[in-house]
């Protein structure tokens, strides 16, 4: 299976999770705009069998390299991205909650979940599809991870897929800036992450990006069915460096913003 289809898959995976991701991508075409994937992001834990390098060998596998490293002081996250040979490959991002930083009963949650996982399921792709082997859930226990990590509430409730796919505008021809984005989707109803203001970075950074807020899905917990944030769609606009580049890392700071599209409390 080439990388192309290990995205097919990955995307179907996503838009089953996130209808409105379909929606968002059908109005983009229905404008005669060609959409390519920018990059794909995945969250996870820093816990041995589920880290950023554990998920990244299935992408390396195909021929990815890693390309650079990311803190996130507040949010206690930090992240790696990675790079085909192949330009036209869709970047990958992966990040992971520093739990030694929280609770100790934070992260008793996070090692039980980790131990729910069946050992031969850590070295199949289908892994990065597979969601959440720690069930039933409880929204006593997601309420409980909210307080202290949005990040590890979402980990909890959804647990190992997508997080997000991301819209390349560079290769758009009637949406040139992201700001023109933007006004199209709000003009279609969809709600965007306003932290940090709807474009997060400048043309000085090489990178701006927006993203829709995360559409709330019904999750069944063993107290009953609830709506949270689930995913979001994510656009960026890319800059050539004065070496003649595109420029292809990202922006710490903007993705600090980004990561804040899940977060039930920006409702």
């Amino acid at each position: 299976m080439s990388y192309s289809s290990l995205f097919a898959a990955l995307w179907k995976d996503y838009i089953n999770r996130n209808p409105h991701a379909s929606k968002v991508h059908q109005l983009f075409s229905d404008e005669n705009e060609t959409i390519l994937n920018d990059h794909i992001a995945f969250r996870t834990f820093n816990h041995p069998r589920v880290n950023v390098d554990q998920l990244a060998k299935f992408f390396i596998a195909y021929g990815y390299e890693e390309k650079d490293t990311y803190d996130f002081p507040v949010k206690k996250l930090f992240a790696k991205h990675y790079e085909h040979k192949d330009p036209t490959a869709p970047k990958v991002f992966i990040s992971e909650l520093l739990t030694q930083h929280f609770s100790p009963e934070l992260q008793a949650h996070v090692n039980q979940c980790v131990d729910a996982i069946p050992d031969d399921v850590l070295n199949s792709e289908k892994f990065l599809t597979s969601g959440t082997y720690w069930q039933p859930l409880s929204y006593a226990t997601y309420q409980k991870l909210l307080a202290e990590s949005e990040y590890a509430a979402w980990m909890y409730a959804f647990g190992f897929c997508a997080n997000h796919f991301t819209v390349n505008i560079n290769a758009f021809k009637k949406f040139k800036e992201i700001s023109d984005v933007n006004e199209f989707l709000i003009a279609h109803h969809f709600k965007l992450n306003a932290s940090g203001g709807l474009v997060k970075g400048t043309p000085a950074d090489y990178l701006e990006q927006s993203s829709t807020m995360a559409e709330e899905v019904e999750v069944k917990f063993s107290e009953g069915n609830f709506k949270i944030p689930s995913c979001y769609y994510e656009f960026a606009k890319r800059y050539t460096l004065q070496n003649g580049k595109l420029y292809t890392g990202f922006v710490a700071a903007s993705a600090d913003k980004i990561f804040e599209s899940t977060d039930v409390r920006r409702k």
